[in-house]
């Protein structure tokens, strides 16, 4: 059933980064292709305000993130639960008490022999995935806040209903995909520990003390690829935020002015889609913070180069045709090559 799900999100990927290559290749006889997949991507100010048949408010984002925050911060509270029950990293496994037990006082036997039969090398993986989750919790707490605070979507911002669909499969499958290698072994485990909750009762509930120590220790004790990993992540989240703070100013400036102007500042001196670009490091540095050998996550980072490559083509297309002084020096997305 694991190797099913893994299979499952690695088709799924490779099924939604196929057509992107395909459409981007300069090939005669795939312009109409082209042209589908660009009519999907537009969005905002790049759609044409004819193009309005299957589309919604661009405003619709925050869905995106309300989803990713839950969904998200669920997978994190049952793995991390999980790994700290059932994968401890320390030099004494008996300083980790059972939690099944604190809420149905039931017995440690189940657990101690799980800690002792594990193998390090894939207790150390399941703390790994933990770690990425609470990454990429970081990274949708504050989309969420931007698209609420910082952002500020005009009412006649439209985007198309499959870009939409797209965004709500990318904010759920991208999490699972940090976790997919434990994610049913986290699907039973929390299952279990419902049922013999529910079975055995609240009344039956042992006093414990919660040490918060004891569930952060472990990630201190990971690799120094994963924490470079999250540098590189955090280096693009700054300027993410700095970027997506100018254009969230620009679009106030054009609620005054009622016109576009040239974004500058930041990656802005560079590239068209700095916010692009932020993101492909974010991903990045997932990739580097997961150690660079989990296919399914490289394939994650697949489609998140393949769509933003795909998208920003189109707005720097768009930036050349509406202002006739725009800086001939910058890039669509990636300084000097693209």
């Amino acid at each position: 059933m694991e190797m099913g799900l893994v299979g499952l999100l690695r088709a799924a990927w490779v099924a939604a980064i196929l057509p992107l290559l395909l459409a981007s290749l300069p090939l005669p006889g795939l312009g109409r292709l082209h042209e589908a997949v660009m009519g999907f991507a537009r969005r905002g100010k790049i759609m044409q305000s004819s193009s309005c048949k299957f589309t919604v408010p661009q405003r619709f984002f925050t869905h995106f993130y309300a989803l990713a925050v839950l969904w998200t911060g669920l997978l994190l509270a049952a793995t991390w639960l999980y790994a700290y029950e059932m994968a401890p990293i320390a030099s004494e496994p008996f300083l980790y008490s059972s939690i099944t037990s604190h809420l149905t006082g039931g017995s440690h036997l189940f657990t101690l022999h799980r800690t002792r039969s594990t193998p390090l090398k894939h207790r150390y993986m399941v703390w790994k995935s933990v770690f990425l989750l609470l990454l990429m919790e970081i990274q949708v707490l504050r989309r969420l806040y931007e698209n609420i605070y910082v952002f500020n979507h005009s009412p006649s911002a439209r985007m198309h209903i499959f870009a939409y669909l797209t965004g709500l499969f990318f904010y759920t499958a991208a999490p699972l995909s940090l976790c997919s290698n434990f994610a049913v072994e986290v699907y039973e485990f929390s299952a279990n520990l419902v049922s013999e909750f529910i079975v055995r009762g609240k009344d039956q509930m042992a006093s414990s003390e919660f040490d918060l120590w004891e569930f952060v220790n472990p990630l201190m004790k990971l690799g120094w690829r994963n924490w470079i990993g999250a540098i590189i992540f955090f280096w693009g989240w700054i300027h993410q935020h700095r970027c997506h703070r100018i254009l969230g100013s620009l679009r106030e400036c054009r609620e005054e002015s009622g016109e576009y102007v040239i974004p500058y500042g930041d990656w802005f001196e560079r590239v068209s889609s700095p916010r692009y670009l932020a993101e492909i490091v974010i991903y990045a540095g997932l990739v580097v913070a997961s150690g660079g050998s989990d296919l399914t996550i490289w394939l994650l980072f697949g489609f998140v180069v393949a769509n933003l490559v795909f998208a920003a083509e189109e707005t720097h297309r768009w930036y050349h045709i509406k202002f006739d002084n725009y800086p001939w020096d910058r890039f669509a997305i990636i300084p000097l090559i693209y």
